[in-house]
């Protein structure tokens, strides 16, 4: 096995511990809500006379929000991606050496 094959399992085998340890320790019985909530919570209960400057034009149901985020990332990651790319290929033809051209 070579030591790229190797590197490519163990990071395989790193995504899937990240993602499934917190799932079995955690359990199902936690309720994940984002830190929105909480600091909304945390201002009304430290100013309960608190009014919001404004109200947000546009407020999508959960589901809808929860995709809008997902394509958001995967905007942002096929960003990522294609600059990531673009830039290896670049260091790549800069590092190559330079064929003579041949007459023949």
């Amino acid at each position: 096995m070579s030591r790229s094959t190797l590197v490519n399992w163990l990071l395989v085998l790193t995504v899937l511990v990240i993602a499934i340890v917190p799932l079995v320790f955690i359990g199902s019985e936690t309720e994940f809500g984002g830190a929105d909530g909480v600091a909304m919570e945390q201002i009304e209960a430290d100013h309960p006379d608190y009014e919001p400057w404004f109200t947000p034009l546009f407020e999508p149901a959960a589901e809808t929000a929860s995709t809008l985020f997902a394509l958001q990332a995967a905007i942002g990651a096929g960003f990522l991606g294609y600059l990531f790319g673009t830039l290896n290929a670049r260091r790549r033809l800069s590092a190559a050496p330079a064929q003579p051209d041949d007459p023949a």
